[in-house]
């Protein structure tokens, strides 16, 4: 039993429970080794002497172990300690989504697009590595403290190099896709479908489809049509609504094709919320009659929920349709379109192009066999030997060169080739079988070396035929890029930009009279260079001049003749001597000098001082009216959660303009209020913002600020700032 404080492998301490799952439990614990808090999927005890559980668990971590993504659950160790099976991933602290819909009824629709968004992102790289989720669902959805979205559980994910599922494979019955529903083959459009599900929850409150059981739910993936969300809600954009339709297409063709297409799109929606330019395209059919789904194929639906654990009560023959409407389910036949059973029979491609060929091959074989025995049977061609057509019938014949090929090929388990050599790769393939095509591919890498296997397909302990292809996908090496221009950055912003491409930084230091002590004078190699990852950079870095120098000293609150004397030690000399009043400082004494105590300044610099001359006399006479104002700014120039600025704010008021605010903001921050605005005018101010973002050296508009280089853009809204007169 895992209790708190127990140790597994000697390294992760049991902390506490934090979730339960079909199989497997999900622990908070602490990697000692690595001092950091991890969490602990472990499979449960019932099924750790299960082979198929254990392979199935395993294969989680193996699909998704290889994948690094902001918006993806990192996976950082599997293992097996005295039976218990384990994964270790990265902890994320946060709520899922379905709990975040919950508690908010539904979501804003800037922010159910920002969430879909990086959603849709994940999936992106979960592709791009040949790897499909499956269970795309909000629960499965995890939204951290600091906004982030993550995608987790990848439970049931498999390569896309196995092209079909099993029943046993499916997720929630609510956002299944048809295909799924069906049990059939399933791609990347498939979660796509799903997280269009996922973004009609989001942004009504309820999922398309509900039902009594899991039949009649998949029954309304499979032939329902969901109510439009701007039926729902009205206030919902039109292209918003057009995306989820999109989305959730029943024929997969009908789809984005890609989550990088919906990301394009998802984007497009935020600057043009009304635009009609999504495009769902027609389909293949049209005016198509309807067929009956028998009674079987019923049945294969209700097995497939089945597998799922989704918990069929067959006695139940009622689905509850979006529209509160009960439909009854028959145990006839029921009429769906003829396009929806099209996908129904749908299979891979290769494969139904290796069944195509295989029964042409039938056939021209049975006509071959047919015209033999018609010759020899009737004695159309008798031999010069025979003319009276006596030569008996054969009872056997010779099998024809395709029969013999058939009959040897066969298949062979792939075996891992990555990390070989492309020769010893190839080699090793075609020692299982000398019939298999080897194809090369190349693309760069950062792990591995040029000229050495980095991935292959199909992937290890795939069942091929013998002369089937084996593509092998071949480093060349890091790709090179163009060293970063870091001339005239301070060191360490120089070192974080170049050790974030990858770089090794070392550091050099030198005198020069025009780059300021700590600045970056020039890079070896020179900026521009061709450059690869792991290779060495060496930041040269300016000491400022070579002439003497003095350290300015403190003068604040001194009398004028201390601070003459502290100029004197310091090799400086008092400069321009003024007064001013002031409310901190006492009459006589230092309150402002012209350098910064601890800044270094050439010898005999002259310092200016400014001495008080204490507060500032009370004025008897009234002054004139004051007015006071304030404003609300609900407009957030932010677009997702966790996003932040710079934010200025100010006020032009009688041809005169002031700031009225300038700091950091996040998305979380707004809306803004300033109050207690005040003034010497009752006219209405007006009110801009603009938004500050960190600049790259050399870009046009940039300023200094603080050390960091900030570009700042206007953001084209106008607020009024109404003003009334103190007292009222």
């Amino acid at each position: 039993m895992i209790k708190p404080g127990m140790f597994i492998s000697d390294r992760y301490e049991i902390i506490d429970k934090v979730g339960s799952g079909g199989m497997a439990d999900v622990y908070k614990a602490k990697c000692h080794r690595l001092n950091r808090f991890v969490a602990i999927k472990i499979l449960k005890p019932e099924y750790s002497d299960d082979k198929n559980f254990v392979m199935k668990f395993r294969a989680e971590a193996q699909s998704v172990a290889g994948l690094s993504h902001p918006n993806i659950v990192n996976v950082y160790d599997v293992g097996n300690d005295n039976n218990l099976h384990y994964i270790v991933m990265e902890l994320v602290e946060g709520i899922t989504l379905k709990n975040f819909i919950e508690r908010k009824g539904k979501l804003e629709v800037k922010e159910a697009i920002g969430i879909a968004i990086q959603i849709a992102l994940g999936m992106e790289a979960a592709h791009a590595n040949h790897i499909i989720h499956r269970d795309i669902k909000p629960q499965n959805i995890i939204i951290s403290k600091e906004g982030k979205v993550k995608v987790t559980d990848f439970g049931i994910a498999k390569a896309t190099t196995s092209n079909t599922i099993t029943s046993n494979a499916m997720g929630s019955v609510h956002y299944l896709s048809p295909e799924q529903a069906r049990g059939g083959y399933s791609d990347e459009k498939s979660d796509i479908y799903s997280l269009g599900v996922t973004m009609y929850e989001m942004l009504s409150g309820r999922v398309p489809f509900a039902g009594d059981n899991t039949v009649s739910v998949a029954l309304l993936h499979i032939q329902g049509e969901a109510a439009s969300l701007r039926e729902i809600d009205p206030n919902i954009p039109l292209s918003v609504d057009k995306i989820v339709q999109k989305c959730m297409q029943k024929k997969p063709e009908r789809r984005y094709l890609s989550a990088s297409e919906l990301i394009a799109d998802l984007k497009r929606s935020i600057t043009n919320p009304n635009g009609d330019f999504v495009i769902i395209p027609a389909p293949i059919v049209t005016d198509s009659p309807t067929i009956n789904i028998s009674e079987d194929e019923m049945n294969h639906i209700k097995s497939v929920s089945k597998g799922a654990g989704l918990g069929i009560n067959e006695n139940e023959d009622t689905m509850q349709n979006t529209d509160g409407r009960r439909t009854r389910i028959d145990r006839q036949p029921v009429p769906v379109p003829v396009e929806e059973e099209e996908e129904l029979d749908t299979v891979d491609p290769r494969m139904e192009k290796i069944t195509l060929v295989g029964t042409i091959a039938v056939a021209v074989i049975l006509v071959i066999i047919f015209i033999y025995i018609s010759v020899k049977f009737f004695n159309l061609f008798p031999s010069k030997g025979n003319k009276g057509g006596q030569d008996p019938i054969e009872s056997t014949l010779t099998p024809t060169p395709t029969e013999e090929l058939e009959a040897e090929v066969g298949t062979v388990i792939v075996t891992s080739v990555v990390g070989l050599t492309f020769e010893d790769a190839e080699k090793n393939l075609k020692d299982q079988s000398d019939k298999l095509h080897v194809t090369r591919k190349e693309d760069y890498s950062d792990t591995y070396e040029a000229g050495f296997v980095m991935d292959q397909y199909p992937k290890k302990g795939a069942e091929i035929p013998a002369d089937a292809e084996v593509q092998l996908f071949v480093s060349v090496g890091p790709e090179s890029f163009k060293l970063t221009n870091v001339y005239g950055l301070s060191d360490q912003k120089a070192t974080e930009l170049l050790e974030k491409a990858g770089l090794i930084v070392e550091h050099d230091f030198t005198y020069n009279d025009e780059i300021e002590e700590g600045k970056v004078i020039e890079t070896n190699p020179a900026r521009d260079t061709p450059v690869v990852k792991g290779d060495t950079v060496t930041i040269i870095v300016s000491n400022g001049p070579k002439n003497e120098q003095s350290v300015v000293p403190d003068l604040l609150d001194l009398t004028e003749a201390n601070a003459l004397t502290k100029l004197k030690e310091a090799g400086l000399t008092l400069g321009n001597v003024s007064n001013d009043n002031s409310d901190v400082y006492k009459a006589g004494k230092v309150m402002y000098q012209n350098y910064e105590a601890g800044s270094k300044v050439a010898s005999q610099t002259p310092i200016d001082i400014t001495l008080s001359l204490g507060p500032k006399a009370a004025t008897p006479t009234p002054g004139p009216q004051q007015y006071i104002g304030q404003i609300t700014i609900t407009d957030n120039p932010f677009d997702y959660p966790g996003e932040s600025g710079i934010i200025v704010i100010n006020m032009e008021q009688d041809g005169k303009t002031r700031n009225l605010f300038k700091g950091e903001k996040s998305y979380e921050s707004f809306p803004i209020t300033i109050p207690d605005i005040k003034s010497e005018s009752g006219s209405t101010g007006t009110a801009t913002m603009l938004v500050g973002r960190d600049a790259e050296p050399g870009e046009p508009g940039a300023v200094s600020e603080n050390g960091r280089l900030i570009v700042y853009d206007d953001y084209d809204t106008i607020w009024a700032i109404v003003f009334t007169p103190v007292g009222q």
